[in-house]
């Protein structure tokens, strides 16, 4: 691992978060469609959302560079490849299901990304297991929005 750098660790962790606030600016406002749904149980208050993801982006940010700062590490490249394939995913996942409303597609991208995200944690544990680990909330919280949205998908056909 290369020396610890603040201005790179901040990059990432930022560079994520502009990831989730793009993404939630293109989606429009969610709370209107998330109020007309019937929301299956275990729905959240929408207040909830902004805030865990808040956290996981940051989380995401953090272990990415934990990665990129394994510069002998010999897949260091794929993991990173994995990690911008599941944030493109996850950027798109709301506009799918808040700006478009397409509940169904929102939940096979659910799924997709959940199983993305999975390999990532894969890829990312052959690095630097403490990166892997970081992404398990966002994980749990993958599988958790997975089940809301096909949900969703399914009661408000």
């Amino acid at each position: 691992m290369k020396n610890f750098k603040w201005s790179d660790l901040f990059i990432f962790i930022i560079s994520a978060e502009l990831v989730g606030a793009v993404s939630a600016l293109l989606s429009g406002g969610f709370t209107d469609l998330y109020d007309s749904l019937i929301q299956p149980p275990l729905s959240p208050p929408a207040i909830l959302f902004p805030i865990v993801w808040t956290i996981l982006y940051a989380l995401m940010g953090w272990s990415a560079y934990l990665i990129y700062s394994e510069e002998d590490a010999p897949d260091r490249a794929k993991a990173l490849i994995h990690y911008a394939v599941q944030l493109a995913v996850n950027f798109s996942w709301s506009i799918i299901f808040f700006r478009f409303g397409q509940l169904g597609a929102a939940a096979i991208t659910a799924v997709l990304l959940s199983i993305l995200v999975a390999a990532m944690i894969l890829e990312f544990r052959k690095i630097r297991l403490k990166a892997a680990l970081l992404n398990i909330p966002y994980m749990l919280w993958s599988l958790f929005a997975s089940y809301l949205a096909i949900a969703n998908w399914a009661l408000n056909k």
